[in-house]
């Protein structure tokens, strides 16, 4: 399962940033919605199956809730999945 939220974990980070630097810029200067309309789905799915994962990973290595906050919290950060991956999954 931590193979697994490792995926996630990356798949969303990529998603966010594709999201802010490429899909919104598109809406937002170009007028062309459709991108943001395609990644922002395909990123919600992904969070949702990051909170899960780390919630779910969390039991498996004991985290304590602050862990476990920190986790959740990088996940709205652009970078912060990554992070997350590094300093807290074996």
């Amino acid at each position: 399962m931590i193979k697994i939220f490792r995926i996630i974990s990356t798949l969303e980070a990529i998603s966010f940033l594709v999201l802010l630097g490429i899909a919104m810029p598109l809406k937002y200067i170009w007028e062309l919605p459709k991108m943001v309309e395609i990644v922002g789905m395909a990123h919600g799915v992904l969070f949702l199956l990051y909170i899960a994962g780390a919630v779910y990973v969390s039991q498996l290595l004991n985290w304590s809730t602050k862990t476990l906050a920190i986790v959740v919290l990088c996940s709205i950060l652009p970078f912060g999945p990554f992070y997350a991956e590094r300093k807290y999954l074996p």
